[in-house]
């Protein structure tokens, strides 16, 4: 409810909540550059589809930001941009209005862009499911493992919110089961429902292609290790962190970290085949952002203001990239290779 009820929920409020003048940064406010590697690894992927009609679905668009700069990439490259449709999922309307006015008021790319409502709205298509930054803003449940057994923790309101303690439910405990995973007594965790039926919806419309996940969030081996016993939940308001979801309702954001080995395990069984894992400061580099920074490097000379822009990019997206991780799935095709997935992870 914090998050989703209609207007006053989070992300369905008017609030701003990217830049600034929000609570957090995403990598496409920090620089055009991102959305132009992402651009550059779409068009890898239309190559590997067969240069046909080609369909981008961009799930919580954000502020349009990551469209913007994906469609002025591939504006250079006509017969690519002829044959691509771009669908944003965004379910708040006020959202909705700062993408299009973002969108509409470029000259470029604004004909190529429509929202829907949900992934079934779209219809079976080719092409690719982009997800940047959006899993860990799903509802999750919060569990915690006692003597007695795995507890599922609700919220009730007694002068103040309270937390309740009850039995965990079978599809709660079989989650843990299918990934072989058992946690000791005391821990905390939080466990992703929402991304399993996310990535089943994918399956059932995507007839051939890929779903690209970029989030916060580790393998199982890494995310329940004893110094997560906590949990990984946490929430941003105004630039700042705290572990405190039940202040400022409807105010600050609420994220839980992705488990990855959870979205390759059902994934397989949809039919989203593991493609790659890797850090996002590793497939930016395969894709070339090492290359771009040295030639803006090379022609800032004279420029201060570019430099310290330069030293912004190095800084603060090469720190967000090595925290950031990149999942891309595929469907109906062998084993293609992605210059994004040069520098893979073992995904466990």
């Amino acid at each position: 409810m914090a998050l989703y009820y209609p207007e006053l929920g989070y992300y369905t409020s008017s609030k701003d909540k990217i830049g600034v003048r929000g609570d957090y940064y995403t990598s496409p406010h920090l620089t055009n550059i991102y959305g132009s590697l992402i651009a550059k690894q779409l068009e890898e992927m239309w190559q590997l589809l067969g240069e046909e009609d080609f369909t981008v679905i961009e799930y919580g668009a954000g502020m349009g930001l990551l469209c913007l700069d994906i469609l002025n990439e591939i504006k250079g490259n006509s017969e690519f941009y002829n044959k691509l449709r771009y669908c944003i999922i965004e379910k708040s309307e006020a959202m909705r209005q700062k993408e299009r006015e973002a969108i509409n008021n470029e000259s470029v790319g604004a004909e190529k862009v429509k929202w829907y409502d949900s992934i079934k709205n779209i219809g079976s298509f080719n092409g690719c499911v982009l997800a940047n930054e959006v899993l860990d803003n799903f509802s999750v449940h919060k569990v915690v493992m006692k003597e007695e057994g795995l507890m599922e923790v609700f919220v009730d309101y007694h002068k103040g919110f309270v937390e309740v303690l009850k039995p965990a439910n079978d599809t709660i405990k079989n989650y843990f089961v299918s990934l072989n995973v058992t946690l000791p007594v005391g821990f905390q965790t939080e466990v992703n429902l929402q991304a399993i039926e996310w990535q089943k919806e994918i399956s059932g419309s995507l007839k051939k292609g890929f779903v690209l996940t970029v989030d916060y969030g580790y393998p199982s081996s890494e995310l329940y290790r004893s110094y997560r016993r906590l949990g990984t939940m946490v929430c941003y308001n105004k630039h700042t962190v705290n572990d405190l979801p039940y202040s400022d309702i409807g105010e600050q954001d609420i994220t839980a970290h992705v488990n990855f080995s959870a979205l390759n395990f059902w994934g397989a069984k949809f039919g989203l085949m593991n493609c790659g894992f890797t850090k996002q400061a590793y497939f930016l580099t395969g894709l070339g952002l090492t290359e771009l920074l040295r030639k803006a490097e090379l022609e800032s000379d004279n420029n201060n203001l570019l430099k310290e822009r330069i030293a912004l990019l190095q800084t603060l997206l090469l720190s967000i990239g090595k925290r950031l991780k990149v999942f891309i799935q595929q469907k109906g095709l062998e084993q293609p290779v992605l210059s994004g997935l040069n520098f893979c992870q073992p995904l466990t």
